[in-house]
């Protein structure tokens, strides 16, 4: 496609409009075949060495399957301040209408990443609407639109109080209405516990939870805005069930290996294509959207 077409082409305010541009960061780009970023696999909470050419190959399968629903998929530059938390690029920035909110992670070899995201934005002229500083911490795993003047975000380990209201700063006068919504203490401080590890919008009215680790007030305001609700199979939550990406159109992208929870979404009329996440997902816990920043929906 020519660079005068897909250049300025970004929005945000929707997670489940057709997909149509998408950064992903794979495990080479990543450093998960340089031995001194992977000798760290433990302390950054994966949970076994990652082996480097079965995670690729399941990267290049994702990306196969995001170029098969008609996107656009660019991939972020190597760089040596990158860890392999990088692969999962959902988390850094935040793509608006207006521009990039450049994240500030609460995992700190992690906070990198934001300004990354952000100079790898100007080069697709996208703008920086603001970047979160300290003592403010932010995730975009902790991040979700419910409609385009609706953000809610999640307030735990890795987004803070600060965080949020930074965010609520930028977005406010722009009309947005920002909300936050407490995380529970789950596995504690050291595991990556994002609001988007318990709730996937998969259209305008449906949202795959893992419920019980909702808040009540969550749930409430989701069914007060009217969402229906497909629960995942509990036996499924340590492989990433809730973890589904939406592609727009009914069309869903999951993990092969939560296929009670995926059979539940085909009874529900979904469009579920998967694929093999063992090495790439499940083992640092990060699934579909995590290993995507969506940069444009239709």
């Amino acid at each position: 496609m020519p660079e005068t077409i897909t250049r300025t082409r970004f929005n945000g305010h929707s997670m489940v409009g057709s997909l149509e541009r998408v950064t992903v960061c794979s495990p080479r780009i990543a450093g998960w075949n340089q031995p001194q970023r992977l000798e760290r696999w433990q302390e950054l909470g994966f949970h076994h060495s990652p082996d480097f050419a079965a995670a690729q190959a399941q990267h290049e399968t994702l990306c196969r399957k995001l170029e098969a629903a008609g996107a656009e998929v660019v991939e972020l530059p190597a760089a040596p301040e990158l860890s392999l938390d990088a692969v999962y690029a959902h988390d850094a920035s935040l793509p608006t209408d207006y521009g990039l909110i450049v994240m500030r992670p609460g995992k700190a070899n992690r906070i990198a990443e934001g300004a990354h995201h952000g100079l790898f934005g100007e080069t697709l002229d996208i703008p920086t609407l603001g970047a979160i500083a300290a003592p403010g911490t932010t995730e975009a795993g902790d991040i979700v639109w419910l409609d385009s003047k609706t953000l809610l975000i999640g307030h735990g380990y890795r987004t803070n109080t600060a965080g949020i209201q930074q965010i609520r700063d930028l977005l406010v006068p722009k009309g947005v209405q920002v909300l936050s919504a407490p995380l529970p203490y789950g596995p504690g401080p050291s595991a990556c516990l994002h609001l988007m590890s318990l709730i996937s919008l998969l259209d305008e009215h449906t949202a795959l939870v893992d419920l019980p680790w909702l808040a009540v007030e969550t749930v409430e305001l989701l069914k007060s805005r009217g969402y229906n609700f497909i629960e995942i199979d509990p036996a499924e939550r340590d492989t990433l069930a809730c973890n589904v990406l939406a592609l727009g159109n009914n069309r869903l992208l999951a993990l092969e290996e939560n296929r009670n929870t995926n059979a539940r979404l085909r009874n529900a009329g979904f469009d579920v294509r998967t694929f093999p996440g063992s090495e790439i997902c499940v083992n640092g816990s990060g699934g579909p959207t995590c290993l995507t920043r969506p940069l444009l929906r239709g």
